[in-house]
């Protein structure tokens, strides 16, 4: 009881931006107390599941720059609105400033994903890929392995061209992936798993991994985290499997969920919604375009995809109101990895 102590005392008394609670539960998860944490959390999460139905909304959040803004040479289609009639906006792209090449790389739109839930709303973010450069950095107690830990925020050297920040993957302890970033490898890399992985050409994709336990040179970071959602445009056939969806709260239990995904084109699409399950959230990624997605992190204090309206990360802005972390999340030291969207010359 007294090393139990002890541990418990030092993890509240390390640095951290996390609330108090959140890190105790954190520390319970760790030290033999998961099977309570998830007990706990799968009923108060089916007490306080979503009741289909009720009155639809009458506006959506806004989002983006809501008058329009510079047209960029490529676009994706609008999202086909699943209830009609369609709200003001709904599923339309909006760009987000600044500019590369005279418009804008980053677009934003919310939705009504699900007709039996009228009142929930899905924030998707379109990365253009010719415009955009990504990078995975690690935070201060997650990938866990490493002595090197990079700058665990935004380099403010790096944040006159930085568009938007969003939440990485599961903790590896939960999810079994690989890490690779900053030209360290912090946990070997699995077949089979999704990956998020940037190359030294700019280009970035979500895939099956297929590859070494340890990338090649051409490899700039590599992100694992469960299987694939999504998969030459299809839904996994096994979403309905919870045990492959995270050891708590597997797959059925709506929570606020995220995910990355590719387009056919090679572009990345993020989603981010709250009462979501593996399932839907696969199906929110489909309906924007992706072809190929998988989840990231879920829960309230871990979704999270910021974007910001002018150059230095000024005027941030959240994609969805709900998201609860601050604004500013991860332009100061963040205690779980992370990714940084940059602005690059168009190609």
């Amino acid at each position: 009881m007294g090393a139990e102590l002890v541990s418990y005392t030092s993890a509240m008394l390390a640095p951290s931006n996390v609330g108090f609670g959140v890190r105790s539960i954190e520390w319970l998860r760790g030290h033999g107390g998961a099977w309570l944490v998830s007990d706990i959390e799968r009923v108060y999460y089916s007490v306080n599941a979503p009741a289909k139905g009720g009155p639809p909304l009458k506006v959506l959040p806004e989002v983006g720059l809501q008058n329009g803004g510079s047209v960029a040479p490529y676009a994706p289609a609008p999202i086909a609105p699943i209830i009609n009639p369609p709200l003001p906006g709904e599923g339309v792209w909006r760009p987000t400033g600044p500019l590369v090449g005279g418009a804008a790389p980053l677009l934003v739109t919310t939705f009504r994903p699900d007709a039996n839930y009228p009142q929930m709303v899905a924030g998707v973010a379109w990365m253009d890929r010719s415009r955009t450069s990504l990078q995975l950095y690690p935070g201060r107690y997650e990938p866990p392995a490493g002595a090197f830990r990079g700058p665990m925020e935004v380099p403010p050297q790096l944040r006159g061209g930085l568009l938007a920040t969003f939440n990485s993957g599961f903790k590896l302890e939960d999810s079994g992936g690989g890490f690779a970033a900053l030209g360290q490898v912090y946990a070997p890399l699995h077949d089979g798993m999704a990956t998020l992985v940037g190359f030294r050409d700019g280009s970035v994709d979500v895939r099956e991994w297929t590859g070494p336990p340890q990338p090649g040179p051409s490899v700039l970071f590599a992100r694992q985290n469960l299987p694939l959602i999504l998969e030459n445009g299809q839904l996994n056939p096994n979403l309905s499997d919870g045990s492959q969806w995270g050891a708590t709260l597997g797959n059925a239990i709506r929570v606020w969920r995220s995910g990355i995904g590719a387009d056919a084109r090679g572009d990345l699409l993020y989603a981010g919604a709250d009462n979501q399950t593996a399932e839907s959230l696969a199906l929110i990624l489909q309906r924007a375009g992706a072809v190929r997605a998988m989840e990231l992190d879920i829960n309230s204090e871990w979704v999270t995809f910021n974007f910001y309206g002018a150059p230095g990360a000024s005027e941030p802005s959240k994609l969805l109101p709900g998201m609860t972390r601050d604004v500013t999340r991860y332009l100061e030291p963040d205690d779980r990895d992370f990714l940084a969207v940059y602005s690059r010359s168009g190609g």
